[in-house]
């Protein structure tokens, strides 16, 4: 049955946090378009260009283990501000980079920041929301991601035609701002590093999750989200719409925009039924709504079938990100600090982009796009049985693990963490 207690008020820091990731992403959006022309700028190739978009998601890949020892030791807070600056002189110095391989570099210290201010912004969200409104707050969370990213790129657009290295400075001084609000208006007490305090936050050690299914479960989700919903829609759909379809950039920018615009419809209300009706239910549905249209997307024989499927993918993705968001919160609960597995966490998306792709364009190339397609939405129903799987009762634990672990899969949280009996 469905919860029905009283509905729990958004703290403050949380919504310090919301505005913040969108500002990121609307400066995230306003270099987008941009990067692989200023790359071209210095005289070098289609393949060299997207090796510049590509070290930045390697750099994430990399660096984030260290990240997330990082946000175990200091706390989110500075690990989130000195992120948010590290990306800004990334930024900037890609406005004034005289040659390919100092746009390469500087670039790739972009990655660095990204994933400090990605992992300890997660941390904070884990540790701020209330544990009966972590898929709501998880679903604004993303929700202003993705607003900004579908903002910055029109926005980059304009400014582009005033230099290319204008959305660079641009996004230099918003990263700045947002690093302002952070570090002015974020409570300091609920920002404090894991080993300060009365009560110092002990740390989840990534053997401790990984003994729980249900984070298991969001791992392998969000490789198979990674390979398909990022991956793939970034890389597969603008060729399948121009090489399989005809239709030309137009109709690939239209799908993209869809798909974004049908995660954003289901945002509005999917994190409400992650926290009303559980975390497992959601993610299913999650999986499946999005693995389905991807499947098909190949087999679109016509431009209008290619972007309702785009608008069905979209709106499917928009139940997986809070259910899953949500699972890992579960797992870290709100008394200890989770570095480690949140990297873990963010980590297997980022493969899954990396991989998903290479496979796909493969595929693509070799027995063509519907197989392509075919494959990635099997990628994500693959993951639906991990959510069958139940965490024993002797899971072990480096402390007190929230009781609603489990029980916050089957329908909503609760956050026991100081209930002796919790396992």
């Amino acid at each position: 049955m469905p919860r029905t207690s009283p509905r729990t008020p958004v703290p403050r820091d949380v919504w310090v946090l919301v505005a913040a990731a969108f500002v990121i992403a609307v400066g995230f959006g306003l270099v987008a378009p941009v990067l692989p022309q200023l790359a071209t700028s210095f005289g070098v190739g289609a393949t060299a260009a997207s090796v510049i978009v590509s070290a930045f998601a390697l750099a994430r890949l990399v660096l984030a283990p260290t990240a997330g020892a990082l946000v175990d030791r200091l706390g989110e807070r500075p690990v989130y501000v000195t992120g948010l600056l590290l990306v800004a002189a990334s930024s900037a110095a890609c406005a004034f980079a005289p040659d390919y391989w100092t746009l390469l570099a500087v670039r790739g210290l972009g990655g660095i920041g990204s994933t400090m201010f990605t992992i300890s912004a997660s941390g904070l969200i884990v540790r701020l929301a209330p544990p009966d409104a972590r898929g709501r707050v998880s679903g604004l969370y993303a929700a202003s991601f993705l607003l900004g990213n579908i903002a910055g790129p029109v926005i980059g657009g304009l400014l582009a035609s005033f230099g290319l290295r204008v959305p660079f400075l641009v996004y230099a001084g918003a990263l700045v701002v947002a690093a302002a609000v952070v570090h002015s208006f974020l409570g300091r007490r609920s920002a404090a590093p894991a080993h300060t305090g009365a009560a110092a936050r002990p740390q989840l050690l990534l053997a401790d999750a990984l003994a729980h299914a249900p984070y298991r479960a969001a791992v392998g989700s969000n490789f198979a989200n990674g390979w398909a919903a990022l991956g793939i829609r970034m890389a597969l759909v603008p060729l399948f719409a121009t090489a399989a379809l005809g239709a030309g950039p137009q109709a690939a920018g239209l799908a993209l925009a869809l798909y974004a615009g049908g995660t954003a419809a289901a945002l509005t209300f999917s994190g409400r039924l992650v926290d009303r009706w559980g975390r497992r239910p959601v993610a299913v549905v999650g999986l499946v709504g999005t693995a389905l249209p991807t499947a098909f997307l190949g087999m679109s024989g016509s431009e209008p079938v290619f972007l309702a499927l785009s608008v069905a993918a979209g709106f499917g993705a928009g139940f997986l990100g809070p259910s899953l968001q949500a699972t890992v919160a579960d797992t870290i609960g709100s008394g200890r600090s989770g570095g480690r597995p949140l990297a873990v966490f963010q980590m297997a998306s980022d493969v899954g982009s990396i991989l998903g792709p290479l496979a796909a364009g493969a595929l693509a190339d070799g027995i063509g796009y519907g197989w392509a397609f075919a494959v990635s939405g099997a990628c994500l129903l693959a993951a639906v049985p991990l959510w069958a799987t139940r965490t024993p009762a002797s899971a072990p634990a480096a402390g007190p693990v929230e009781g609603g672990v489990e029980g916050g899969v089957e329908g909503g949280s609760e956050d026991v963490a100081a209930r002796p009996e919790a396992p």
